[in-house]
């Protein structure tokens, strides 16, 4: 009896010790928190706040989307820029885009700029642009132009690449769905030579 006794009364003792020792230690937060300054500056020196109004700037932009194959789309760049005088036209510098067929493929594409134009359904990726695939072929090509709303990227020029079956070279490249077709076919054309590495 008297255990029970000692025990209930440490109980109800708990009940209350608990709740204000939980406001003491909430009350010493908000006592020794810092006080904030609002009259911090905005850490973006003068000249590129003007920039970024002037050139209709966007830093960090992201995007992701469907095509109308199903083939999942996302684009990220360090910033964008509009281009002047052409509406829906874009810029973006330090690109990565990230292509996932409804198969299961990827193709990852990295690029110093990209030229974005919604009106016309075309980007086109410049400076040194490179292409990882799932499959394990690093390709690598000058520009890459591509359709927005559809899974069809083409190198136009030369194309280096290394691969499962070794390096490769060739005038042209596309990847692309085939009309009446379910998976996504990688072309090389144009002179393709292939010196063959065994595994």
């Amino acid at each position: 009896m008297i255990t029970r006794d000692r025990y209930s009364r440490m109980v109800r003792l708990l009940k209350v010790a608990f709740p204000i020792g939980a406001l003491a230690l909430l009350s010493t937060l908000f006592l020794l928190s810092r006080a904030i300054n609002t009259d911090t500056p905005i850490p973006f020196a003068e000249k590129e706040i003007q920039d970024r109004l002037r050139d209709q700037q966007v830093t960090g932009p992201f995007f992701s989307g469907t095509t109308t194959g199903g083939d999942q789309v996302s684009f990220e760049a360090k910033k964008l820029l509009a281009l002047q005088g052409r509406l829906g036209a874009n810029r973006a510098e330090d690109v990565t885009a990230l292509l996932e067929t409804a198969e299961g493929a990827t193709f990852e594409v990295k690029a110093d700029v990209a030229e974005l134009d919604i009106a016309e359904d075309s980007a086109a990726l410049t400076g040194q642009v490179y292409m990882t695939t799932s499959s394990g072929y690093r390709i690598n090509s000058e520009k890459f132009t591509a359709r927005i709303s559809d899974l069809d990227v083409t190198a136009p020029g030369e194309v280096q690449a290394t691969g499962p079956l070794g390096q490769l070279t060739a005038g042209k490249m596309r990847v692309f769905t085939p009309k009446e077709a379910t998976s996504t076919q990688m072309l090389f054309s144009n002179g393709v030579k292939l010196v063959y590495t065994p595994q």
